[in-house]
């Protein structure tokens, strides 16, 4: 059943996507907010389909933490879920995401409008000064940027280094950087077909306080959302609240 379950899902999820993604062409020549919503209701269409054909369902947890207006979510990525959820969370969001994707037909050309930040890996300098100016910018505007400090999707229980890209942001955009764990890779695992039935929790902690310097500031990202998620994996699956607390998603 779950394999089954899993198929029609990505059925729905690929059809979904092209669907969506050709009918908002003409959003590409309307102004940014017509685009961010057509992202939003996309994201929000996958998060029901997974609802209701899988049986996901998701536990938001300390949700007034995030401040108003602009910040950087620095977040536990262990599965594409922590892609699209954002999307569907945020009013505003700002993904820093890999240049390669902006290059990829009718996905990339939707991000680029929406505003999303692209980061060359191997462009040294330049490409980071061009992030920062982006991340700046996205900031001024009260957006919402969405970094994963990991760089890449992590597996259960796998731990990598995490990536100086996100105080560099800290430090130029003087925004209040938000540490958010998950433990999304229980359903969606990394790179899985199968999709399980159960409750993804997500765990906004309060703001990192100010005036840590950089080495600071990546050691205290790293200790607590690797610590916040290994409560989360600890926690059992069964007797989850539905969206709990002060924020409903789908």
């Amino acid at each position: 059943m779950i394999w089954l379950r899993s198929l029609v899902f990505n059925i729905l999820f690929f059809s979904l996507t092209a669907f969506i993604g050709i009918l908002a062409l003409p959003a590409l020549l309307l102004p940014v907010e017509a685009m961010r919503w057509v992202t939003r209701f996309w994201a929000q269409s996958v998060m029901l389909a997974l609802r209701h054909v899988v049986g996901v369902r998701l536990e938001v947890r300390g949700w007034h933490h995030l401040p108003e207006g602009g910040v950087v979510i620095a977040a536990k990525h262990q599965s594409a879920f922590d892609t699209l959820i954002w999307l569907s969370l945020l009013s505003q969001p700002a993904y820093v995401m890999k240049k390669e994707l902006l290059a990829i037909p009718i996905y990339g050309w939707h991000a680029r409008k929406a505003g999303m930040i692209p980061v060359d890996r191997a462009g040294g300098g330049a490409a980071l000064r061009g992030m920062l100016r982006a991340a700046t910018t996205a900031v001024a505007e009260g957006r919402q940027v969405v970094i994963f400090p990991e760089g890449t999707r992590t597996a259960v229980g796998q731990r990598v280094a995490y990536q100086p890209g996100v105080v560099a942001i800290a430090a130029g955009t003087g925004a209040p950087v938000v540490p958010v764990a998950t433990d999304s890779g229980r359903v969606w695992g990394r790179r899985h077909f199968l999709k399980r039935p159960g409750v993804i929790r997500i765990s906004v902690l309060p703001p990192l306080p100010p005036g840590l310097n950089r080495a600071r500031m990546l050691s205290a990202l790293e200790t607590q959302i690797e610590e916040e998620t290994d409560r989360l994996m600890a926690e059992p699956q069964q007797g989850a609240r539905d969206n709990p607390v002060d924020k409903s998603v789908g």
